[in-house]
């Protein structure tokens, strides 16, 4: 009896599912699976994320757009431009395609992870390839084919009293500008904005249409070739003094971007308990040693990459190296826990110093890394190369970040004194006053001409204290005052 009862149960679900395979077979042609096609066409739209661009970094700002919604994009074209606390990074498309949106606008905040622009990847060809499918007999029925061209359209003839040729040539047509930047370097924007020129009116000539200096220069050429136009003005409006002392007038001026992401990281250095420490240094000896190793530079055959003359920074950036082996923790950070909120001591093996320059951009600091595995003439054509692509705007990211100490020069403008800032991140700052020549008194008594330079240390009294930041900064007076040390401590 059970088997028989299982077996009618088993037959007529055999019979109902023959019975709708049926049905969907008849249906196949008039449904066809352009879901599937869709469900691709949603996912080739891709929701590109902003990546890292530097250590630490949760947003930063973005400068300016080279794309737009619409636009066609290939791999590694650039997409935008954007500005961190430490530079300027162009980010580049990582797949072709068409852009759909964009998530920010031009000076608006990106937070690094998040989406910042969609991408449609898809084929060109893909929306052709999904056409419904009908029965023979339908597309009979429904598609029309013309069996003949459609007439031309009749043409009207224009008036003879307006001729053709007083229409203005394509050339002189004004070019349309869309909301997005054009493509430039970051010194030919500053350079721009020093001329006081909006980039987006200069057609570029180089490559993928990027406005270069010359660009600028003839634009500035060929603008003040043009007569001026004097405005009109009304007869009873008088025209305002510009040399009226009597009357105080007040301009706003908005930040630049390295501006604005100094004033946000010395906002965070300022929260470091700063104390000063200051010491005169004699760079008599290093004057003498400067002088005899840029007359071997000198006759020496030139080599690639390596400096034809050497600066004192070298020199005092490797005697900071030496330093840093005695007294680590200057070499440290400071950590504290998220969770517990307890303060550690993140101690760090590589010396990464850190070089506070002056650029037409503003003040950045690229970091020459692993300076204790290097020597003088390595220290100074890295130092060398870090100076150069800063002068242009091309410091990547890379030469930015890790630094663990930092050395500012500031005697090279003018100053003698300074109080340096910490940089986020670390504890400690040596300041390098302007050299000047002073009488001293030698071991015999007797009046000689010296070479005096100050040093002005800022450390972070959270966790270095004076005596432990005077006995460093001795170890590097000592090195310096006697430059030959460095040739014991060569790796």
């Amino acid at each position: 009896m059970f088997l028989q009862r299982g077996s009618r149960a088993l037959s007529r679900q055999w019979q109902t599912s023959k019975a709708l395979g049926k049905v969907m077979a008849g249906h196949q042609q008039l449904y066809p699976a352009r879901w599937f096609h869709e469900s691709n066409r949603v996912m080739a739209i891709k929701a590109v994320p902003l990546a890292d661009i530097g250590e630490g970094i949760v947003e930063c700002e973005v400068i300016q757009w080279f794309v737009e919604p619409g636009a066609t994009v290939e791999e590694f074209s650039p997409l935008c431009e954007v500005q961190s606390d430490k530079a300027s990074v162009e980010i580049t498309s990582r797949f072709p395609g068409t852009v759909k949106k964009l998530y920010y606008e031009a000076g608006d905040m990106a937070k690094v992870g998040k989406p910042f622009i969609e991408i449609d990847t898809a084929d060109d060809a893909a929306p052709e390839a999904v056409e419904p499918a009908t029965t023979p007999d339908e597309g009979a029925e429904e598609v029309e084919v013309p069996s003949a061209p459609a007439p031309p359209k009749p043409v009207e003839k224009k008036s003879p009293e307006v001729p053709q040729v007083d229409d203005p040539p394509a050339q002189t047509k004004p070019k349309v500008k869309g909301k997005c930047a054009a493509l430039a370097t970051p010194a030919v924007r500053h350079l721009s904005k020093e001329l006081k020129i909006d980039i987006a009116d200069i057609d570029g000539t180089g490559k993928d249409g990027r406005v270069l200096k010359e660009d600028i220069y003839k634009f500035v050429k060929a603008r003040d070739s043009e007569p001026p136009v004097a405005p009109a003005q009304s007869a009873t409006q008088p025209t305002p003094s510009s040399s009226d002392t009597s009357v105080q007038t007040e301009t706003s001026v908005p930040l630049t971007n390295i501006q604005n992401q100094m004033f946000k990281s010395m906002t965070r250095s300022l929260n470091i308990p700063h104390f000063l420490y200051t010491d005169e240094i004699d760079f008599s000896s290093l004057v003498e040693l400067r002088a005899r190793l840029n007359k071997v530079l000198a006759k020496s055959p030139a080599v690639e990459g390596q400096p034809g003359k050497l600066s004192y920074l070298p020199f005092i950036i490797k005697a900071v190296s030496l330093a840093l082996y005695q007294f680590p923790i200057l070499n440290a950070r400071v950590d504290v826990d998220a969770t517990t909120g307890k303060p550690s001591l993140i101690h760090r093996s590589q010396h990464n110093i850190g070089v506070a320059m002056d650029t037409p951009q503003g003040l950045l600091v690229p970091v020459i890394k692993n300076v204790a595995s290097m020597n003088i003439l390595s220290i100074a054509a890295e130092l060398t190369r870090l100076q150069t692509l800063a002068q242009q705007g091309k410091l990547s990211p890379k030469d930015l970040t890790g630094g663990t100490i930092t050395v500012s020069n500031i005697g090279n403008i003018g100053g003698t004194y300074l109080s340096p800032v910490i940089v986020d991140k670390e504890v400690a700052i040596v300041g390098i006053g302007r050299m000047r020549t002073v009488p001293a008194f030698d071991e015999n008594d007797n009046v000689v001409k010296k070479q005096m330079t100050n040093f002005s240390w800022s450390a972070d009294h959270r966790v270095v204290d004076g005596a432990t930041m005077a006995r460093a900064a001795d170890v590097v007076k000592s090195v310096v005052e006697e430059p030959d040390v460095m040739v014991m401590h060569l790796r």
